[in-house]
């Protein structure tokens, strides 16, 4: 059963490497082909009074439903939700939804919000880290007994699931690293007794491909030009050369999955042109065909029947996500669910017979929402609102626009107002930016841009180069452009929005995490007088630094960074690495600055910050730093989450001149301390 729609965090790879290691993940929240609405309504035409102002814990706590999958006989529905504030799985009956119960029940911290379905129907497996450092623990559930199976060691080894098959019901095959904390072995796991079995010991490829037979196929590993060599695995146990992706085509390429028979590989493929098309390649000739292509964008989606794992439909996404149907049957698939309701639609699991399946139906100002599709009986019914809270809530449309940047490129952005009188004139504006950087931002519900909009911001998220699913062209005009023309996207961007009458140039504030923090730090010592205030979340402060820590399963891959980045080895490469580092450019910082770290990040580790923040302080630059004891890479834990967003508020309103909602008791539970600064957001304690 192809496992299509993993969590980003999860198996995300390194700030947004190029090739997926898990070959089946694809961009979830993408879209293509919307049109921005007039300026009219930009400029705040409405004469009604502001909303009411929205507690923050309507925006930022987990939703009520997240991953809604069947089971594969399709009789039974589980998905990820909190229990007692904490996220846990539940089930529920697929012919009685409301029937539901928690099956597990941990305390402490989250689960993973990916899981898979056991082809037993009987199990589940899940996935568990510790206090944020991706060391991920997988354990099985029996539905029926309440026992749990540990899969892999507890502490310290990071373990993943490769592959699910109906024709090993009890078992599943998983990849850790502990036996070398760079290279992912394969084990062939029992669900039921927890014994593992070796499959591939790996000491040579960063990612490993296998079939519904679970056989090892293929293997990739990157050269010193950062170009992946894939070689195809044979039956006496040799490696043969198969393909070769150059560094340029990396970030659009996604071996997806192997047909039930073992004859055709699927991938998602830009070779030979800019935008990635779905191409079958059969393995005994070696010789493509192109399913699915799409001139507007890269084609980032696929589903796939569960049985035959061959793809019956693909989706391109530009601005909003456009389908295209593989078969008469999934045709008439899409035009019902289109029927149903508004929002783009993101096919979520589908049963073994492929005669059911759930669908998510993405919305910018509502809840997202559930739904089954059950082709026995022609119909589609609704399951469940993802976040019912937001129903009493005024929300505000998120639109889709197109903005130059000055050498030409087109940079597809979104856009989100508050409501504002007529009268009122250009607004304070926060430029919210996405990690990666090779990654992108989506249309659709963003509890960001809703919280930011409430409180009276108009809120710009910007698809710089280097974002993804725009087409390989926009992602090499990133190469060596970190703090370079990346940056000066984000500025014509910004002056977009002045001339437009949107944004008050005295009043923008910058907000970004990973990549997007480097980047508000970048905002911070390159451009300080465009901005009245910065907050950074585990940003990258040098990029020397930040290259010498990574964590040891990069390694496989640190060819791409030193392609695309800089190459610390060399001595013109670290010069050019330290003249792109915000750290080096301290003198320029000026504005204040929110820094929030978790100390457990192995991705962004915490001393990224503390140089910066011991930096300023030096220079006596206005900066409050925060840190989490127990987050890593993003804040997980629901307390914590609410603590960052109570400080952020009251930060930027203090500088931008927003509405905000008094601290008050948000920082309860949290782990939050206040490293210094406090004194310089309102209702901090010092």
């Amino acid at each position: 059963m192809p496992l299509t729609k993993l969590a980003r965090f999860f198996h995300r790879l390194p700030m947004g490497c190029a090739m997926a290691l898990d070959r089946r993940r694809f961009l979830r929240r993408a879209g293509a082909l919307g049109i921005a609405l007039p300026l009219a309504r930009w400029g705040g035409a409405s004469a009604q009074p502001a909303p009411a102002l929205v507690a923050r814990r309507v925006f930022f706590d987990d939703p009520d439903y997240r991953q809604v999958k069947l089971s594969p006989d399709g009789a039974q529905l589980a998905w990820i939700a909190p229990l007692d504030g904490v996220l846990n799985l539940w089930v529920a009956p697929t012919s009685a939804p409301g029937k539901r119960r928690a099956v597990t029940r941990v305390t402490a911290r989250s689960l993973s919000t990916y899981f898979a379905w056991a082809h037993n129907n009987r199990q589940l497996v899940y996935f568990e880290d510790h206090d944020g450092d991706e060391n991920w623990r997988a354990s099985s559930i029996d539905l029926s007994s309440g026992a749990v199976v540990a899969l892999s060691p507890s502490r310290g080894v990071r373990a993943l699931l490769q592959e699910v098959s109906p024709k090993f019901p009890d078992e599943v095959v998983l990849r850790h690293n502990a036996r070398d904390k760079r290279f992912h072995d394969l084990f062939r796991v029992n669900l039921v007794t927890g014994v593992s079995t070796p499959l591939y010991e790996n000491r040579d490829y960063a990612w490993l491909m296998t079939d519904a037979d679970f056989r090892v196929r293929l293997g990739g590993r990157f050269d010193k030009d950062g170009s992946c060599e894939v070689f195809e695995h044979r039956a006496d146990g040799s490696w043969d050369a198969f393909t070769t992706v150059p560094i340029g085509d990396l970030d659009a390429t996604y071996f997806i999955d192997i047909s039930a028979d073992g004859g055709i590989l699927y991938l998602r493929d830009p070779r030979g042109r800019d935008k990635a098309a779905l191409v079958a390649i059969d393995m005994a000739t070696r010789q493509p065909t192109v399913l699915a292509e799409d001139d507007g964008a890269d084609i980032v989606r696929v589903e796939f029947d569960p049985a035959s794992r061959h793809p019956v439909a693909a989706a391109a996404v530009r601005e909003r996500v456009r389908w295209q149907a593989l078969d008469a049957l999934t045709q008439e698939d899409l035009a019902q669910l289109a029927a149903h309701g508004p929002g783009d639609i993101e096919f979520v699991s589908r049963s073994l017979d492929n005669t059911k399946a759930t669908v998510f139906f993405e919305r910018d100002a509502a809840s997202g929402a559930y739904a089954l599709l059950d082709r026995t009986t022609g119909r589609v019914t609704s399951l469940f609102q993802q976040r019912p809270a937001l129903a009493r809530v005024s929300l505000r449309p998120m639109e889709p626009v197109t903005i130059p940047a000055r050498d030409g490129l087109s940079l597809p952005c979104y856009l989100t107002v508050p409501q504002r009188a007529a009268s009122a004139g250009p607004g304070p504006l926060v430029m919210v930016i996405h990690g990666g950087p090779y990654w992108r931002d989506s249309w659709g519900y963003n509890g960001t841009h809703q919280w930011l909009a409430n409180r009276g911001y108009a809120v710009l998220s910007v698809n710089f180069r280097g974002s993804t699913g725009f087409g390989k062209a926009f992602v090499t005009a990133a190469d060596r452009e970190w703090g370079g023309r990346m940056h000066d996207d984000l500025i014509d961007a910004l002056d977009w929005a002045i001339a437009r009458g949107i944004a008050d140039p005295a009043r923008v504030g910058f907000y970004g995490a990973s990549y997007g923090g480097y980047s508000a730090l970048t905002a911070a010592t390159k451009t300080p007088e465009r901005f009245a205030c910065i907050v950074d979340i585990f940003g990258v402060s040098s990029l020397q630094t930040f290259m010498k820590t990574i964590p040891p399963y990069w390694g496989p891959w640190f060819s791409i960074w030193k392609n695309r980045l800089g190459d610390p080895d060399t001595e013109a490469g670290r010069a050019f690495l330290a003249e792109r580092s915000p750290l080096t450019h301290i003198a320029r910082a000026t504005k204040p600055i929110l820094i929030a770290q978790g100390l457990q990040d192995v991705r962004v580790v915490a001393a990224e910050s503390e140089q910066m923040v011991a930096a300023l302080q030096q220079r006596d630059v206005p900066v409050t730093y925060i840190s989490f004891a127990d987050e890593g890479h993003g804040f997980i834990r629901a307390a914590n989450r609410l603590a960052f967003y109570a400080v952020a508020e009251a930060f930027l309103a203090k500088h931008l001149g927003g509405r905000h909602q008094a601290i008050g008791d948000d920082l309860a539970g949290s782990s939050l301390k206040v490293e210094t600064g406090g004194a310089l957001v309102p209702g901090l304690p010092g």
